[in-house]
């Protein structure tokens, strides 16, 4: 990873804006217990092979739903935009950045490729609900995913010319997150299969 680009002396500088699903992160915690708790159980109560099979569940379902409900993120500067989804990590410098949309989800398109923002989450009935009070109303609010989408956008616009949102895009696979989720898996695989 570069380190990041200094700002000139007369910028302000600003934190990057972090879009994240609320629920996802919910839920996330919720199933991290549920599983935590039943694998815990057959860890400590369990006889026989119940607790390395609990142990095997705890090693590939643990990265798994941290992938799919705490990783996913998109952090925003006004150089770049990182998007973190469950199995890699994408650097976008906005020069870089060819649009920013929102269909059935979230999309970011560069250099001739599409990448899904996951921790933007678009919900057609939110759209629907958000396009009637516009009809009503003078100043409605947008939809959650098409607000967040427009303030991208905006901020790709804005700052693809300065000199520290040049370059190409990067892609990093998350290790950290397949590699224990794809031990655990096969680990669980071996365990019940000599069983």
């Amino acid at each position: 990873m570069t380190s990041p680009v200094p700002p000139a002396a007369d910028e302000p500088v600003y934190d990057d804006r972090v879009y994240r699903s609320p629920m996802a992160m919910v839920t996330g915690v919720l199933m991290l217990a549920l599983v935590g708790w039943l694998c815990g159980d057959a860890l400590v109560r369990g006889d026989g092979s119940a607790p390395l099979i609990a142990g095997a569940v705890l090693l590939c379902a643990v990265p798994l739903i941290v992938a799919f409900t705490l990783r996913p993120a998109v952090f925003a500067n006004d150089n770049r935009m990182r998007v973190r989804n469950p199995f890699r990590t994408i650097e976008l410098p906005w020069a870089s950045v060819d649009a920013v949309r929102a269909g059935f989800s979230a999309e970011a398109l560069a250099e001739g490729d599409t990448y899904q923002l996951w921790s933007i989450p678009v919900s057609l009935r939110e759209r629907k609900k958000a396009n009637r009070r516009a009809g009503r109303a003078q100043d409605a609010v947008p939809a959650g995913a098409d607000k967040a989408v427009h303030e991208l956008t905006e901020l790709a616009e804005r700052c693809a010319s300065r000199a520290g949102a040049q370059g190409s895009v990067r892609v990093r696979w998350s290790y950290e997150i397949i590699a224990p989720a794809a031990i655990g898996a096969v680990a669980l695989i071996v365990l019940l299969a000599t069983r």
